[in-house]
C-alpha cells in the first residue's frame, strides 16, 4: 500500500497507478477463469485417465490421478474389437448428423428469410405460431407422431429422424430470421433493380454474408443429432444402424459396466465434437455474438 501511494505522488505516479490496478483486475480475472475452466475440466480428464486404466485399478483408495500402467489397449479394443463396432456406429452417427444438419440449415435459412426480408399478408401471425411450437413438449406430440411414421412404414428406418429435418426448426428459424434483420435492406433494393429474384438474392448475397448463423445452427444440430439418444431409440429396431450414444447404451446393457472400455468409447465418441467445435470456433463466436442485433 505505501509503494502504490509513493508511486501515485510521483511524476509518473497516475500512469503506474493505473497499469498496476489494470494487471491486478486482469490478474484476477484470467484466475477465475482458469480456475473455472479447471473445474469444469476435471471430469473430462478422470474420463481420459479412467479409459487408460485396467479395470481392477478404475476404483482405488486413494484414487489413481494417473493410469500406470497406460492400457492403450483399451482404445484398440474399442476402436477395432468386435464387441462394440466402433467403424460402423461412427459411419450411422456421422450419416444422421450431417444429414439432419444439411436438411436444418436449408429449410431454417429459407424460412427465416422469408420472415425477414419479404412483406406478404400474416407474415408476423406465421412467426408467432412458428415460435409458439417451441412451447409444445416433444413428449406431447411423440404418441401421435410415431403413429404417423408407423402408418407411412417409416419405423425402423432413419426416415423418421432426418425426414423432419428438412421441414425447419421454429429456434433456428427464429436464430437466422434476427441475423437477416441486420443486414440493410440497400443491398437487396439494389438486386431488385437489377432484376434478380428472391432466390438469386438468397443465394447469391445473402448467404455469403449471414455465413456465421449459418455455422451456428450447423453446429448446433450437428452435436444435437451426435448426442441423440431418445430419437434412434424409439425409432430404430436394427442394431446395424444404431448411432454411437444408442452403440453405447448396448454394449453396456450386454456386457455389463466395464468401466475402462465405456469411458475409452465415450472419449472416442466425443473427440469428433470437440475437433469440430475449434474447427468452427471463430463462426461460432462471431454468429452468436451478432445475432439478435437489428437493424
Amino acid at each position: 500500500m505505501a509503494f502504490l501511494m509513493m508511486t501515485k505522488s510521483g511524476r509518473y505516479g497516475d500512469k503506474a497507478y493505473r497499469l498496476i490496478r489494470w494487471l491486478a483486475t486482469q490478474g484476477i480475472q484470467y484466475f477465475t477463469l482458469v480456475l473455472v475452466s479447471l473445474v469444469f475440466l476435471i471430469p473430462f480428464y478422470w474420463v481420459v485417465v479412467t479409459s487408460l486404466k485396467r479395470l481392477d485399478l478404475v476404483f482405488t483408495d486413494p484414487p489413481q490421478w494417473l493410469p500406470n500402467p497406460v492400457m492403450w489397449e483399451n482404445y484398440h479394443k474399442v476402436l477395432f474389437g468386435k464387441f462394440f463396432p466402433f467403424l460402423l456406429l461412427l459411419r450411422n452417427t456421422v450419416f444422421y448428423a450431417g444429414s439432419t444438419t444439411l436438411g436444418t440449415v436449408i429449410s431454417s435459412c429459407i424460412v427465416a428469410y422469408a420472415f425477414a426480408r419479404i412483406n406478404f399478408w400474416g407474415r408476423n401471425v406465421l412467426f408467432g405460431i412458428t415460435l409458439s411450437t417451441m412451447m409444445l413438449p416433444g413428449v406431447v406430440t411423440l404418441i401421435p407422431v410415431y403413429i404417423l411414421f408407423h402408418k407411412l412404414h417409416w419405423v425402423g428406418t432413419y426416415a423418421p429422424l432426418i425426414v423432419p429435418a428438412f421441414l425447419g426448426n421454429a429456434f433456428n428459424i427464429f436464430l437466422m430470421r434476427q441475423f437477416f434483420l441486420t443486414i440493410p435492406h440497400d443491398l437487396s433494393d439494389a438486386a431488385y433493380v437489377d432484376g434478380a429474384g428472391e432466390f438469386t438474392i438468397l443465394w447469391r448475397i445473402m448467404l455469403p454474408l449471414v455465413t456465421p448463423v449459418l455455422m451456428v445452427v450447423a453446429v448446433f444440430q450437428f452435436m444435437w443429432a451426435w448426442n441423440d439418444f431418445m430419437g434412434p431409440l424409439i425409432y430404430l429396431n436394427n442394431s446395424n444402424l444404431y448411432p454411437l450414444v444408442l452403440g453405447l447404451s448396448a454394449f453396456q446393457s450386454q456386457h455389463g459396466v466395464e468401466w475402462h472400455l465405456m469411458m475409452a468409447a465415450a472419449v472416442a465418441t466425443t473427440v469428433p465434437l470437440i475437433i469440430l467445435f475449434f474447427i468452427a470456433q471463430r463462426y461460432f463466436i462471431e454468429g452468436i455474438t451478432m445475432t439478435g442485433l437489428k437493424e
